[in-house]
């Protein structure tokens, strides 16, 4: 079919629209009432085609939670058909086959209306601050996990559904903070409409089915356009985390390209448990094509047109494609490493463009409750980051978070929502992979609690046992830990924090990149120097003195 648009008009719109998506992430960002979605950056918005499929995605957020939008947008479609929609419509659900994975994550479906007739969806994705459930990693099914929302409408055409509302509520434990982000999603959807409307009373476009195929045509192309740069064959790699005590993880990944396709099947990695580290489909895709995305296409905007050469497999009843009624609660455990997996497969292939393991994949979570000295509840979640894998081109960052893209925010708003102290947020010394570029280094928070009453402490990490790992000679990065007091926290395990009292994290290195002897001697000197590296490191790893 002709193009209707040459490249300039094309690229106008084209950023038009990702503002579209933009101002309604930025409108979800000002009106939510709690700290994960306004501080710690953990939501999506994206504006779909009729079909469902991402056409433009928000640039802040969690990459991931925009390109998951469209699956559910479409399995919304599945049961709503095209002709029930009406306008003010918000379908809500949480439901991690058809989400983004777990719980905790409202995703809403909102249909788009122009001159009466129904032109795109937008859609949402955000982390509540809780969704009812027994907040637990050691949950056996996700029955336990919380409320359980199949796609339900939340409102029908502008009029809410108070029962649906009231019985949602009376099942979580800060009812007040939920309905602010509940209705600050749906204001953030109300945007994306009112601006796409606006968007195609500017241009005079009726709908956007051409203007739809053209853009995920040029996104498409651009990622085969990469993948045929890769030799054809079959790369292999595989990852063990520490998992449960008696449930290790193995993720095994073997990529095969073709032309300009790309297949990964992770066919002999473990089999789901009965745990919270499960993974559904829709969260392994999202995670092994995002940091695909990364290294192969980066500049290109996101859409459903980036994803269409990639395909994702895994046997059902694994540990990345779990079947109902798994516990998912914690499955970034096991969905972040994905990253890794796919990066020391290619590693051979394309070693200028991967990186090494970094420390926060997965990442690390720490979820803190109790009652305040009044009596009101509180429940607050460390989103502290891990550092980065090197890479062929320098060093790791430091304490920035991959795969994911959400952060600690401010210390100050955790502070005052909750009765704790910050009393150390540093580097944490020697934590980076020794190599020709350093892994990133981790960081160290230590948390008091303040407040006269005791109050409870979750832990969801892993990589105790087995740190992100270096590529290309690079060394592992420092593992994981976490104590209360002088006494160690598993890092999937509660424990009680007394007045007084103080919890560390350790939050891991990234691993490192290239032999650590081919290392530039000034910038050993400089690390020193800055207190990334101890002296004693710099002369037992890197010869430093001598």
């Amino acid at each position: 079919m002709a193009e209707r648009f040459d490249s300039i008009t094309l690229e106008i719109l084209w950023s038009r629209l990702v503002a579209v998506a933009d101002e309604a992430a930025t409108t979800l960002l000002r009106t939510a009432f709690s700290p994960i979605i306004r501080e710690s950056n953990d939501f999506a918005t994206c504006l779909m085609n009729v079909d469902g499929e991402t056409l433009a995605e928000c640039s802040g957020g969690i990459p991931t939670f925009a390109g998951l939008l469209g699956r559910t947008a479409r399995a919304c479609l599945a049961k709503f058909p095209l002709e029930s929609w009406r306008e003010g419509d918000v379908i809500l659900t949480n439901d991690p086959w058809i989400g983004t994975g777990h719980l905790p994550d409202v995703a809403m479906i909102v249909p788009v209306f122009y001159r009466g007739k129904l032109v795109a969806f937008s859609g949402t994705a955000a982390h509540t601050p809780d969704i009812g459930g027994n907040v637990s990693p050691e949950n056996q099914e996700i029955f336990g996990e919380g409320v359980f929302i199949p796609p339900i409408h939340l409102y029908r055409a502008g009029e809410r559904s108070e029962t649906m509302l009231e019985l949602f509520l009376a099942n979580v434990r800060y009812p007040d903070l939920l309905l602010g982000d509940l209705e600050a999603q749906v204001t953030a959807n109300e945007v994306c409409c009112r601006r796409t409307a606006d968007f195609l009373s500017d241009t005079g476009l009726e709908d956007l089915v051409d203007l739809s195929r053209e853009i995920q045509a040029l996104s498409e192309r651009s990622m085969r356009e990469a993948i045929a740069e890769i030799p054809d064959g079959i790369y292999r790699s595989a990852i063990d985390l520490d998992g449960w005590d008696d449930h290790p993880t193995h993720i095994e990944c073997k990529i095969t390209v073709s032309g300009d396709e790309m297949t990964i099947d992770y066919t002999g990695s473990s089999p789901q448990n009965n745990r919270g580290t499960n993974c559904t489909m829709n969260y392994t895709q999202a995670y092994s094509i995002y940091p695909l995305k990364c290294v192969l296409d980066p500049r290109t905007r996101r859409n459903e047109g980036s994803y269409r050469p990639i395909t994702v497999t895994a046997p059902s009843g694994s540990i990345v494609n779990a079947a109902f009624p798994a516990a998912v609660s914690a499955r970034h455990l096991t969905g972040h490493v994905l990253s890794c997996a796919i990066y020391q497969a290619l590693a051979t292939v394309m070693p200028d463009r991967i990186m090494a393991d970094s420390g926060g994949a997965p990442a690390l979570r720490a979820r803190i409750s109790g009652m305040q000295d009044d009596g009101a509840r509180f429940g607050t979640i460390l989103f502290a980051s891990a550092g980065m894998g090197a890479s062929s081109q320098g060093d790791g960052l430091a304490t920035t978070a991959f795969p994911t893209n959400s952060g600690a925010g401010s210390l100050e708003v955790l502070e005052a929502v909750a009765p704790i102290l910050f009393v150390r947020k540093e580097f944490r010394l020697d934590s980076g992979g020794v190599g020709r570029h350093r892994g990133g280094l981790g960081q160290t928070c230590e948390i008091e609690n303040v407040s006269k009453k005791p109050m409870q402490v979750l832990a969801l990490g892993d990589r105790e046992k087995n740190p992100a790992q270096g590529i290309a000679g690079g060394r592992p990065g420092a593992p994981a830990s976490a104590t209360i007091g002088d006494q160690p926290l598993r890092l999937k395990s509660r424990g009680q924090l007394t007045p007084g009292s103080t919890v560390t994290f350790n939050f891991a290195g990234g691993g490192g990149f290239g032999d650590p002897a081919e290392r530039d001697p000034a910038m050993v000197e400089r690390d020193v120097k800055l207190g990334f590296v101890s002296a004693e490191l710099a002369a037992r790893e890197y010869g430093a003195g001598k």
